[in-house]
């Protein structure tokens, strides 16, 4: 039997100490779990602001893709591809919020000059190549917030587990110990009070 269950003012003191850390521990976790859920709501609308933006801006890559492959020539617009550089300046940082770490992503802005000269070649490429950088663009904060929106969701979940047990299990049962140790106290108190006045009765007569 846990000795922190006998009957005695101390651990009375203690299952009253330990009932007003967990209430407190359930408070925190709550608001914790409404910040990250915030969070997240925001999160998924800005995914799905770009998700639409990608959408749109691929459909007009595809179009003016397609437009120079008619007006120069497959194999030429290949050619001209291969001469576009690898993108390494990608770099990744972290923030925390409530204890999540967030991935920051960043890349170094879009060169603005082409890696081919203007008289050989003709506008469709230009919209092409412009619009294929900011799906290049749109795709690095896709990832950011995409990555961000499943840490904060196992957050929640893991915080969610955590509030449930303080809720459904800890609280309870100092609750239920602050009140039987309570109880037997009482019982204690009378029957020293109801003993104590018998022994004055028979000291009386």
């Amino acid at each position: 039997m846990d000795p922190n269950t006998f009957p005695t003012k101390g651990n009375l003191i203690l299952a009253k100490n330990s009932l007003a850390l967990s209430r407190q521990g359930f408070d925190l976790m709550d608001k914790k779990r409404n910040i990250l859920i915030r969070e997240l709501m925001e999160l998924i609308d800005k995914a799905k602001n770009i998700q639409s933006q990608i959408d749109i801006t691929f459909t007009t890559a595809y179009k003016a893709l397609q437009q120079a492959n008619i007006e120069l020539g497959i194999n030429y617009v290949q050619e001209i591809s291969f001469t576009v550089p690898i993108e390494d300046s990608i770099s990744i940082k972290t923030r925390s919020i409530m204890g999540t770490e967030i991935p920051l992503v960043r890349a170094d802005e879009p060169d603005t000059i082409p890696t081919y000269a203007y008289y050989s070649t003709r506008e469709s490429l230009d919209k092409a190549r412009e619009a294929f950088e900011k799906v290049k663009q749109l795709t690095i904060e896709l990832s950011m917030v995409e990555n961000s929106a499943y840490r904060l969701a196992a957050n929640i979940k893991k915080t969610q587990k955590r509030a449930n047990a303080l809720k459904n299990i800890t609280i309870p049962h100092y609750e239920q110990l602050t009140k039987d140790i309570s109880n037997a106290l009482e019982e204690k108190e009378r029957e020293e009070f109801t003993r104590l006045k018998v022994i004055k009765r028979m000291q009386g007569k």
